[in-house]
């Protein structure tokens, strides 16, 4: 185990600590992996989902159904993972089927529909109240029952909640994927978040003032905020400043 935390540990971007995870889930059984991670979740739901990280080794037409349609803000086990920590095997869904939401009962009727039945959940600790994240692994669609699942679970399930949650505090420490800002649009946010005008900012970086202005606007308009103070706090929040 030590040399896997190690090369995550020593990852420098996103995918290469995804890779790590899928690696060594795969070798112990679980053939699919889809992570999600935010930082603005609140009681009334999950927020805008371009403001989500989802890592995942599905493929494009479970995808499509499940995240691109919206699913997942009903899936039976992102609700369980909204509401705990650790680890839960998928045989919860059907425990609980008759407290299932019509909702929930569809997405749980999608997942039949593509064979993606047994597996596990791991749910984060998270210090910050908005935080929230967790990764869910499934055996192949259609090839495993969730008896086989616990089997895995029972031999290696230890691991696997050290292995990534060791993972997830390493992503979450790393420029996230999405709301991807230009050098410079970084650079004037950093020097606005450390207190400066946008005049002071123009002549530190030997700009005109009208320049500064336009990568603020364009900098609010990628991070989807509509002040400059938002474009800080999300930045920051995505790790897009103060990082490099």
């Amino acid at each position: 185990m030590s040399s896997r935390l190690q090369a995550i540990l020593e990852a420098v971007n996103v995918q290469d600590v995804w890779v790590l995870i899928l690696d060594y889930l795969e070798e112990i059984g679980f053939k699919h992996a889809l992570y999600g991670f935010t930082r603005f979740h609140t009681s009334s739901g999950l927020g805008d989902h371009n403001d989500h990280l989802f890592l995942t080794n599905f493929g494009p037409g479970y995808m499509k159904g499940y995240f691109e349609e919206g699913r997942y803000r009903n899936g039976p086990m992102v609700r369980w993972a909204l509401e705990n920590v650790g680890a839960k095997s998928w045989q919860w869904i059907g425990e609980n089927f008759d407290q299932l939401t019509e909702e929930e009962r569809e997405v749980a009727a999608f997942n039949q529909r593509w064979g993606v039945t047994a597996g596990y959940t791991v749910a984060f600790q998270h210090a910050i109240k908005r935080a929230k994240g967790a990764i869910g692994m499934s055996l192949a669609p259609f090839s495993g029952t969730q008896e086989e699942a616990d089997e895995i679970w029972a031999r290696h399930g230890t691991d696997v909640e050290v292995i990534c949650g060791v993972a997830h505090l390493k992503i979450i420490s790393l420029p996230l994927p999405r709301r991807i800002l230009t050098s410079r649009q970084r650079e004037v946010l950093e020097w606005i978040g450390d207190g400066k005008t946008v005049r002071d900012t123009a002549e530190i970086l030997g700009l005109n003032k009208a320049t500064v202005e336009k990568h603020l606007r364009l900098a609010r308009e990628a991070l989807g905020v509509e002040t400059t103070a938002q474009a800080v706090l999300k930045a920051s929040f995505h790790n897009q400043i103060f990082t490099f």
